[in-house]
């Protein structure tokens, strides 16, 4: 009714105007019905938005403790992994170190035995002069012609004097 000029409403007569008035008023009901159950479905849809937009804040605040949670043990086994790292460090120095002492050792010890085995061969060398020289003295004393006394004293299984030196 409002499209109309006044002019022409004005021709027009009770009735129609009646009519009009009436088929005005239903249309305004029916948009306000119409209006009223759009209302209900925004208040419906919004109720269910905010409960989503709720379960997306829960679940948020889990993503949230679940990654404070795993921060925390990064850093923790990153402190870990540091420490490792360090004592790995340690123990390879502490590695080469025991290394180089066994090897300083190895070389002390082979030279004692060098020192042993040279000390040896004199030793065997002047025990040998020496049952030269026992022998030679049994022959002066016994004479030259009595070698096989000599043989009897030196074996292993008579009684006899013979010297055996050893260090």
């Amino acid at each position: 009714m409002n499209q109309l000029p006044d002019e022409e409403l004005l021709q027009w007569g009770k009735e129609q105007l009646l009519n009009r008035l009436r088929r005005v008023d239903s249309e305004k009901l029916y948009l306000m019905i119409e209006h009223g159950n759009m209302m209900k479905d925004v208040n419906r849809r919004l109720q269910v938005h905010l409960h989503e937009i709720r379960n997306l804040k829960e679940i948020n605040q889990k993503l949230q403790d679940d990654n404070n949670e795993l921060r925390e043990l990064c850093c923790f086994l990153d402190d870990d992994r540091q420490k490792g790292k360090k004592l790995s460090r340690e123990w390879q120095r502490f590695g080469r170190y025991s290394a180089n002492a066994m090897w300083k050792e190895v070389g002390t010890y082979q030279l004692k035995l060098k020192e042993l085995e040279a000390n040896q061969d004199t030793v065997v060398r002047e025990n040998t002069d020496l049952k030269e020289i026992i022998f030679m003295l049994d022959e002066e004393r016994n004479g030259a012609g009595s070698r096989s006394s000599i043989d009897s004293q030196s074996s292993p299984h008579s009684s006899g004097s013979t010297c055996h030196m050893t260090v």
